[in-house]
């Protein structure tokens, strides 16, 4: 709609109506939607920051997910009103137990930039598993980084978690018994207990398609797809339909095991690739994205109520990923910019 002062008569409302218009993107971006995306850097052939912000942007993209305090990436997203997740990495860990380390990395990848620039979760730590050399560091680094952030009187905005795999769970079928491996339970109930006494919530990485490459006799693709007309697995009075819903209240139920019954759980990422195996097509990553995003705006069987905040992974395939082929065919987008998928955000 184009406000213009020379069609407005009412001099008194022009100010009014030029405010709604240079307001009116971030109110299309902070609408009602539960879907962001995790924006990857692995790549030599990428947009640059600005251009990505502008992308999330022009299609209405209101949460970002990123994997380093990158300062050209915190520079491009002043005012853009992003909701932003910014992740330590797991090689970061053992520096943060000090603490002094710890406020130092507030003050120079949080603090500048907090007045225009929407932090919403510092997630310490990506996938440490209760055996790696990390995990003895990782309760003391998201203590120190909440510590800091208080400190910096940024805890009303910013929540402090960590970001899990789907490892941590055993039993964890069917949901009702999903708990957490007696491997496991020493090394994340303490973590949980710190996030509940700070009202954050636990970030849990869950990819259907390791689930369905990973067992294709049992888990059909139309589980893993959203794509089965009924349901699939029946526990109890709750009935699932995909296999996504099936593992979050996986966790919902290993949560209630480890006294966090209310704790609130944020999908930090989930994707299909679109190339490397059998089932990794551009129907398939299509079909999963596109669902994925319909489905997130409403609850599970075990928690109906409200949406499932989640992060797409990725934004762009990335060429400089280490692993299997797929690692490199995540994206929603081409390096390009072009989209690789018809998909609607908000």
């Amino acid at each position: 709609m184009d406000f213009s002062y020379a069609t407005l008569k009412n001099t008194f409302m022009a100010p009014i109506l030029l405010l709604l218009v240079l307001f009116m993107p971030a109110l299309q971006i902070t609408g009602a939607q539960s879907a962001g995306v995790c924006y990857g850097r692995n790549g030599d052939n990428l947009p640059s920051d600005t251009e990505v912000v502008d992308l999330y942007k022009s299609n209405g993209i209101g949460r970002m997910r990123i994997y380093e305090p990158n300062q050209a990436t915190l520079e491009a997203l002043r005012g853009s009103n992003i909701e932003l997740m910014v992740t330590i990495l797991n090689n970061n860990l053992q520096a943060l137990t000090d603490a002094a380390a710890a406020t130092d990395w507030v003050q120079k990848n949080v603090q500048p930039y907090s007045a225009d620039v929407k932090f919403k979760y510092i997630a310490v730590g990506n996938e440490v598993h209760p055996d790696a050399a990390e995990a003895q560091y990782l309760l003391p680094a998201i203590q120190n980084i909440q510590n800091a952030v208080t400190a910096a009187n940024l805890q009303g905005q910013i929540k402090v978690s960590t970001a899990i795999d789907t490892t941590l769970l055993d039993p964890s079928f069917p949901p009702s018994d999903g708990a957490f491996s007696s491997a496991a339970n020493s090394f994340i109930t303490p973590i949980i207990t710190f996030l509940g006494n700070n009202g954050a919530p636990l970030l849990v990485n869950i990819y259907p398609y390791f689930a369905y490459i990973g067992d294709p006799a049992n888990i059909k693709l139309e589980y893993a797809l959203f794509t089965s007309p009924g349901v699939v697995v029946q526990d109890g009075s709750n009935g699932y339909q995909n296999i996504f819903d099936a593992i979050l209240d996986t966790h919902y139920s290993a949560l209630e095991k480890a006294g966090a019954p209310n704790m609130a759980i944020v999908v930090s990422e989930s994707g299909w690739p679109s190339e490397g195996s059998d089932a990794a097509t551009s129907g398939n990553a299509g079909t999963y994205y596109s669902n994925l995003i319909n489905h997130v705006k409403t609850g599970t069987p075990k928690r109906p109520n409200g949406a499932i905040e989640t992060y797409l992974f990725a934004m762009f395939d990335e060429n400089l990923k280490d692993g299997a082929e797929i690692e490199k065919h995540f994206g929603i987008f081409s390096p390009n910019k072009q989209p690789k998928y018809q998909l609607t955000f908000g």
